[in-house]
């Protein structure tokens, strides 16, 4: 489980297209407890809710690579439990 504080920012939506199905998920900067042990941000489905967190601390350009490897963690995600 990631370890963040309850403040978050929408940073806006990432819309994902798998198979016929598209999917606009959240994408939320938030302040990471950098002493829990885990990697930072990412896709996750805690829940049911799915989403998208990058470090609200990170440059631009981090958080734009951040963004980009949580959405192809995402099409995994869908693709494995939807299309298999």
């Amino acid at each position: 489980m990631r370890t963040v504080t309850t403040s978050t920012r929408l940073l806006g939506f990432v819309q994902l297209r798998v198979g016929e199905r598209l999917y606009a998920l959240p994408v939320q900067a938030v302040h990471f407890d950098r002493d829990s042990g885990t990697a930072p941000g990412g896709f996750f489905d805690e829940k049911g809710e799915l989403g998208i967190l990058v470090d609200s601390k990170a440059s631009e350009d981090d958080v734009q690579a951040q963004i980009a490897s949580a959405s192809a963690d995402a099409v995994r995600y869908f693709s494995k439990k939807f299309l298999s």
